[in-house]
């Protein structure tokens, strides 16, 4: 039985290919009830081309998962306790906007555009739009303004206006119905309070900032002359994209009575402004100035908060981003990162599998064996791999299968696999592949530590780091410094909940949230001194493979 003056909050966390939501007590942190819902559509591999890079998603895939995962975490509280749920905050991946019309409804929720993957969320991963990114890059340095110096001096392919520029240009039918580009965090808080007008769609400082160049310097997006040079179907976008931005700290509104009776909650509960997961995973995994906070999963996203008075004239190249309040408020969040890293590692793993996966074709196979190989084949690679001897000379490979995110984003780069024999065994290619996702990461913080901001420690959370101790160990080693693992399984939901929390005036600050409701209990992992030289000279052929490639692209 709770007591009178508990109260709840629920942290809602849409994933890559899943949704999950927990249902949280505000006074302590604890997690009372959490849910998860696959994306159908998404999993059934519907709308994507990964030969192409294009990555959609429908937005009835987060319709269904939402509303499954917030009534399955409320169903066992009774009609008093459901009453004491009063916040409720989102995060997404991000970039990933989409299409919508006048009224902010997705594109693709239309009878015309139900089908059409143009009209759908295009995640973060799509890389579609490299020329496009190539053409905002191009335009930008004829500008006395520097309109990327906020997001590392190079605009991805990843990002919102790249996207939308692909889309409106191969899609003439969709342009004309399209009112504004919305990014998924901001148009689900719009979707809870049952918005009527794109408009009045509050975006948010975190995608605005690290994705779409807004900038408090350039007094919002940077001007409607240099929109106009890149291509003039922008401008309209330009305009609609309005000139405030919020933090997750902030209300988007209250809960309305569709998505109120629908999860059979008070239409008193508050929503808060949504964010971008990363960012809000950091915040649930204890993120503190000048600690990288590495939120480990299909890629990674490295995130660090630094006091804005170090920051003055700071401009770190090659990043995803500096903004000022983007991950706590009062302090510059640095967002950098991998495209790929568990990525990679399911790439290998479904590759071993393949011989399997066709002859199932032939029903010629145990019901279930794929599936039973699939969940328990990275951890036996993990096992094996730990127990390799080292040695300078073996397997190597580069980590860029799905591009290079951070340091200069370039998604023309592809991933290396070299140094085999006719001896090399999976376990021994494995390997190779969790060094080189290890020196990716080895890469960044050098990166950044070299421009001036000092990295005195490093923060690991989320699936790969709770789940592999080889990846962890062997990151440590790489790094040559301890990796403090966060515990927490759920690390973005309850990042999403402390906000809901102050959202919902329980707390005043995201930073008071944070330290009462904290749950982890940590464990830190430690280098091992006999491996810190020799993967000190795999570094250095690391980055040499990489200049070679490097080269090659230009």
């Amino acid at each position: 039985m709770y007591r009178k003056k508990d109260n709840f909050v629920i942290g809602i966390d849409f994933g890559t290919d899943s949704a999950r939501a927990i249902l949280v007590n505000v006074l302590n942190g604890k997690v009372l009830a959490t849910s998860v819902h696959p994306y159908r559509r998404w999993n059934e591999g519907k709308f994507c081309d990964p030969k192409a890079n294009r990555f959609r998603q429908h937005p009835l895939d987060y319709i269904e998962s939402l509303e499954f995962i917030v009534k399955s975490c409320v169903k066992d509280l009774d009609e008093g306790s459901r009453l004491r749920v009063i916040g409720i905050s989102i995060a997404t991946t991000g970039s990933t906007p989409v299409a919508v019309d006048e009224r902010g409804t997705p594109l693709a929720l239309l009878e015309s555009f139900r089908n059409n993957p143009n009209a759908m969320f295009v995640l973060w991963k799509d890389h579609t739009a490299i020329q496009e990114a190539e053409e905002i890059n191009q335009v930008s340095t004829r500008y006395n303004t520097d309109y990327l110096k906020f997001v590392g001096g190079v605009y991805s392919s990843e990002w919102y206006w790249a996207k939308l520029l692909h889309v409106i240009r191969r899609d003439p039918e969709l342009h004309k119905s399209c009112y504004t580009w919305v990014e998924h965090s901001d148009w689900v808080p719009f979707l809870l309070t049952g918005g009527k007008r794109a408009g009045e769609i509050k975006r948010n400082i975190c995608a605005a900032g690290h994705k779409a160049l807004w900038a408090e310097e350039f007094n919002g997006l940077p001007s409607e002359e240099f929109f106009d040079e890149i291509d003039s179907k922008l401008v309209p976008y330009f305009h609609r994209f309005g000139r405030s931005v919020y933090s997750a700290e902030d209300s988007a509104g209250y809960l309305c009575k569709e998505w109120a009776e629908k999860f059979g909650l008070s239409e008193a509960v508050k929503v808060g402004v949504g964010a971008i997961d990363a960012h809000i995973g950091a915040v649930g995994g204890q993120i503190q100035p000048y600690y990288m906070s590495k939120v480990i999963g299909t890629s990674t996203c490295d995130m660090m908060v630094v006091p804005k008075e170090d920051m003055k004239d700071v401009f770190i190249d090659g990043i995803a981003g500096q903004v000022e309040g983007s991950i706590v408020p009062g302090m510059v969040g640095l967002e950098a990162g991998q495209s790929a890293f568990g990525d990679i590692y399911s790439w290998f793993r479904e590759t071993l599998l393949w011989p399997l996966k066709e002859k199932q074709r032939d029903q010629d196979m145990e019901s279930g064996l794929i599936e039973k190989l699939r969940a328990t084949l990275l951890q036996k690679l993990d096992e094996e791999a730990f127990g390799l001897p080292l040695k300078e000379d073996m397997e190597f490979a580069l980590d860029w299968f799905n591009g290079r995110r951070t340091p200069n984003a370039n998604p023309n780069l592809t991933g290396l696999i070299g140094g085999l024999t006719l001896g090399s065994s999976p376990p021994q290619i494995y390997r190779a592949l969790v060094e080189s996702t290890c020196f990716g990461s080895r890469n960044i913080i050098e990166s950044i530590e070299s421009q001036g901001i000092e990295v005195i420690g490093v923060n690991a959370l989320g699936g790969i780091a709770i789940k592999s101790r080889y990846v962890m160990q062997t990151l440590s080693d790489v790094l040559n410094r301890p990796v403090n693992i966060i515990t927490e399984t759920q690390p973005v939901a309850l990042g999403a909940a402390m906000f809901a929390s102050v959202v919902a005036g329980i707390y005043p600050d995201i930073l008071a949230a944070s330290e009462k409701m904290k749950t982890a209990n940590n464990r830190i992992v430690f280098p091992r001194e006999e491996y810190v030289n020799l993967y000190n000279k795999k570094f250095k052929k690391y980055k040499q493979y990489g200049e070679f490639q490097d080269s090659l692209i230009k």
